[in-house]
Formats: C-alpha cells, structure tokens, sequence
C-alpha cells in the first residue's frame, strides 16, 4: 500500500465540481480521516467499512482505533516472517480481511483510547518503525538455532515505544470493556457479516481461491464472481444503504486525485485536460481485457478505499462515491472521489461486502462454494 500526506493540488472549486455528478444515493459514513505517512489504508478504509455498519444498524457514532488493529497485524506479520525465516513480506501493507481477522481474534477499541500517536505526534509515520522492527526480526534470523523464545517481547517493545502500549481494559461512556467485549458488545461486530468477492478468469468462477497479490500475506481467499456480477453486487448494496470495501489500482491513467475522479478514458491527456468532463469517453471493459491487464501487472494491488455511494453524471453516467484516507484535503471533494463503472471493473482488485446486502439469487450461489 502506498503512503500518502494528502496535500495534493487542487484543480477545480468543489462548487464547480459537484454540479457534474448528482447523487443518487450516499450513505452515512463517518468523517475522513488521514493514513498519512503509512501504507495502512487497507485498515483505514474496512475501518471505515465497520464504522458505516454501526450507522446503518442505527448504533451512534463510533470512532475506532486504526492503529490497535495495524499494531495487532504487525505482530502476525512478524510471526510469519520467523516461521518462514524471512523469506516473507515484511511492511506496512495489507487487505481488508486482516481487518476482519483482527477484530474477531483481538478485538477492537476506540480512537480516543489508543490513537498510535506518541508525543504530540498528529500524523502517523511508520518509516522508522517497520524498519527497525524488520531491523530486529533479521537480527534474530540470523543467530544459531534455536532462536530466542522472547523475540516476541522485544518486538512488542518496539511497538510500545513508536505507538504506545494499549491498556488491556479501559472505560468508555462509563463502562469498562476490553478489545473483545467492546467489539461485540458496542460495535456488535460480528465477522460471519462480511463475504469477500473478487473476479479474475483464470480461477473457477463461484469458488474461493487465494488472491495472488504482493500484499496478501495471510493467505486470505475471496470467492470469485464474474466481473458483471461484482458490479451489479455492488450497486444493489449501496441501493439497499450497505457500503462496500474497495481494493484498487490507483496509479493508471484516468485516477485524477486534483479533479476528483477516476475514469477508463479513451485517451491518454485527460488528467491534463482544461476541459475535463467526467462524461469523457471511456474505454468498454470485459472480462479478458481485466485479467489481461492483471497478468501484465497494470492492474495491481495499491490502495484500499470505502465505496458509500452512487451518482450520475450529466449524461447518466453511472458513479461510485468513494471515501479516501488521504485526508479533507485531497482532492475537492473534501477527501471523496468519483469513479467510473469502466474504472472500477478495469482496476478492482478485492471488495467486501456485508452478507445480508446480497441478494438471495446471489447468496445461494456463493453458498455452494
């Protein structure tokens, strides 16, 4: 994942911008906020996921802690490297099922009792970290066996002395909870809520297979749907006022940040264009051409963000509203983004969807997997 500040140049005013789309349907989500110098938008952006759940199920308003989860895969991330004597990926990256993962096995906290800021730090950096954490777990690969039993320790302290030590019970609104009894008791987090689809060709279609990215340290499977029906899935959840974890490239032609949108354009000069339209034409997508572009490596494993709505462009052009962490500043639509059908059908990688939003015709089928 990549590591972004979110200061980014600003084309156009988001008064002239937002009069292009009309929205259909966008639902509650919780304000933006900022990875920063991190690449740990995957725990950002399912955060964010879990967060709109709680507002859709009519709970208030919950600020989770990114940082208890990051802190909690940086520890299985370091478990992996040793068992597989560093022949792993070691990093800030991830996806959105380690999220998943770590709030069923650990639980979850609010951001007002564990931010992962230290010292009057207000942005996350985690250059230094993840380098002397990798720094310390090569220096234990390379001592005589057996290694030291309390490496895990020393790993911990290093977390605690970049991100701080999170308490094992705190109080909130006047009760006292952990991770875990706060996750199902306040959150009423439940990880069986959530499906994860994606749609590549060269995997049986409605069978679960492991996806083949850089990122995917876990091992985590996603069922695999053709890509019409990824979209389809996708529409009719934000319709029914579910919202949808996106895994996606952000670094091809037709990702504007500065404008606000993300099209398959058919030429090469949008982004730099005076007389951008998101009603531009774009390039048809099918299924081969996506996994064409996937086996090339065009389409990659980049970014994670959170889908909340759908609009129109003047010409009905169909879009999906998307929630950034890159901050309010990103871009003019205080952090949000427009994307394209062809967009999202060329350059999804994964996305997670709650259950209960997919239809029944939908749901059986995957059941069989």
């Amino acid at each position: 994942m990549k590591a972004y500040i979110g200061i980014l140049i600003i084309f156009f005013t988001i008064g002239a911008q937002a009069q292009d789309i009309t929205v259909i349907k966008n639902n509650p989500a919780t304000p933006v906020k900022n990875q920063s110098m991190t690449g740990t938008c995957w725990c950002f952006s399912t955060t964010s996921l879990i967060e709109s759940e709680c507002l859709r199920k009519g709970l208030p308003a919950l600020d989770l802690s990114e940082m208890f989860t990051v802190r909690n895969i940086y520890i299985e991330k370091a478990k992996n490297y040793i068992h597989r004597q560093g022949f792993a990926r070691f990093d800030e990256g991830g996806l959105g099922h380690d999220v998943i993962h770590a709030a069923a096995t650990y639980g979850i906290m609010p951001e007002s009792v564990y931010s992962g800021l230290k010292g009057g730090q207000t942005q996350h950096d985690h250059g230094a970290l993840v380098a002397a954490m990798k720094s310390y777990l090569d220096s234990v690969l390379k001592v005589n066996r057996p290694i030291p039993d309390n490496w895990q320790a020393h790993l911990t302290a290093i977390l605690d002395q970049y991100l701080g030590a999170p308490p094992a019970t705190f109080i909130y609104n006047g009760r006292t909870y952990t991770p875990l009894t706060f996750a199902k008791e306040v959150v009423k987090f439940n990880p069986d809520d959530f499906v994860n689809l994606t749609s590549f060709s060269d995997h049986p279609f409605y069978k679960s297979f492991i996806v083949e990215v850089p990122d995917n340290f876990s091992n985590g499977a996603y069922l695999n749907i053709p890509l019409n029906e990824m979209i389809s899935i996708v529409k009719t959840a934000l319709a029914k006022g579910y919202t949808v974890l996106w895994d996606a490239d952000v670094s091809n032609k037709g990702w504007m940040t500065g404008k606000g949108y993300a099209l398959f354009p058919t030429i090469d000069t949008i982004g730099r264009s005076s007389s951008f339209s998101p009603d531009t034409e774009e390039k048809p997508f099918t299924q081969n051409r996506r996994q064409q572009l996937y086996e090339e490596l065009i389409t990659e494993d980049d970014h994670l963000m959170h889908i909340t709505g759908i609009g129109k462009s003047k010409e009905g052009k169909d879009f999906f509203i998307v929630k950034n962490s890159w901050g309010e500043k990103s871009g003019p639509f205080s952090g949000y983004m427009n994307v394209s059908i062809p967009y999202f059908a060329i350059n999804t990688v994964t996305i997670i969807v709650p259950k209960a939003a997919l239809d029944k015709a939908v749901s059986s089928k995957l059941a069989a997997d």
